[in-house]
Formats: C-alpha cells, structure tokens, sequence
C-alpha cells in the first residue's frame, strides 16, 4: 500500500483532516491517472468505475469505499471532481474538454481552446468543486447538499446524452416520455439491487444517480 492510498483510507475512516503536503501529492497523483484512464476509456466513464479503477493496480490511490454512508463517500467524490475540474481548465489551452458528471466522465476535443468555456451553472460546480475548504464539510452540511440535489433544487441541468444514459441504466431504450414512468422502474430496479436480494450497494448509489439526472432533466 503506498502512502497516497494510506491516506485515503485514513481520511474514510476516521474524517481526520490531512495535511495540506499530503493532500496536495494525492491531488498530483490523481491528476496523472485519471487523466490516463480517459484516454483509454474514450466512450467515456462513470465515476462509479472511475472509482474501481483507481482503487485497482497499478493505481491503487483510493482505499476502501462505503458508497451506502454519504459522510463517507463525500470526500472521494469531492477530491475526484476537484481533480476532474483542474483536469479540464489544464486541457481546456490544449483544444480538449473534460464531461464531467456522476453518469458520464469523458475527455474529448472541445470547440473552445483557452477559458473553461462553461455555462453559469456549470461554472458554479467547477468553483465549488475546486475550492479545497470544501473537501470537509459536517454530516448535517452533506447530508442537506444531498437532499436538495435529488429533490431537484440545485440547478443541475443534464446534457442529453447524460440523460439518455441514465435512462440506459434503468432499462430504457429511449428517454421515457413521462416521469411517472422513470419512477416506476427506479422503484423495481433498486428492489431487485437491495442487498438484501444480493445486490451491492454500489449498484444502488449508481441508480440514485441515474434517478436524479432524469428527475432534473424533467424539471427543464
């Protein structure tokens, strides 16, 4: 195990704060694999396999995940989406973007070269997520940020090939004409992928995702 894997496994565990050296060399880190990883996955990733892969060799810079705890996996997805939005204004002078969302992780050549290029509230995300301070935030904080994001108030828009896929995930071969009609499979897809059944509780986090990108894509 090498020392920026010990120190995510210490940060899940315990919530302890890391050093800002320690940090700062697991950004570093993160920034060359995740960048490699999208240039061999060019149809793109979600962050649930963008996760996997970066716990697996020859990686291995995230530890242990409790997916089923948002005080725990907040800060993994914090520092990933800090680094995927440093990643994106870094390729942004070179004529490359970065897609970025929980469903869809996707480098690409981009029509503006130099400046983020980014839409007001895409560059709201891109500030929040490059500002370190919120790398710990209390559980009362996370678990409000959640709330309202599935219950729809954050603002996110989804693009359409983002929804599509989501859509994918609960079973459509078309993005569904009626919401109604995404709740009713929500509802049976996260039956059949309880643990309980035998199911994971990442299977569960992943249609969460999905759910909220067709429920904000409804709300346009």
């Amino acid at each position: 195990m090498n020392q920026t894997d010990t120190a995510a496994n210490t940060i899940q565990s315990s919530g302890a704060e890391p050093k800002d050296d320690t940090l700062n060399f697991q950004i570093q880190h993160l920034l060359v694999a995740t960048e490699h990883i999208l240039r061999q996955n060019p149809a793109g990733i979600n962050e649930l396999g963008l996760i996997k892969t970066l716990q697996r060799k020859p990686w291995e810079l995230i530890g242990t995940v409790n997916f089923a705890e948002p005080d725990k996996l907040y800060p993994v997805h914090f520092l990933l989406f800090h680094v995927l939005y440093r990643l994106r204004d870094q390729l942004a002078t070179g004529g490359e973007s970065v897609t970025i969302s929980p469903l869809i992780i996707r480098l690409r050549r981009s029509d503006v070269v130099g400046g983020t290029g980014l839409p007001d509230q895409a560059d709201e995300l891109r500030r929040f997520y490059l500002d370190l301070s919120k790398y710990q935030m209390p559980e009362e904080s996370i678990n409000r940020m959640m709330d309202d994001f599935w219950a729809g108030r954050s603002g996110y828009r989804p693009e359409r090939a983002e929804t599509r896929e989501a859509a994918a995930i609960l079973g459509f071969e078309s993005i569904p004409a009626e919401f109604d009609e995404v709740k009713q499979r929500f509802r049976k897809a996260v039956m059949h992928a309880h643990p309980d059944r035998g199911g994971e509780t990442e299977a569960i986090q992943h249609l969460n995702h999905a759910f909220s990108v067709l429920k904000a894509h409804f709300r346009t």
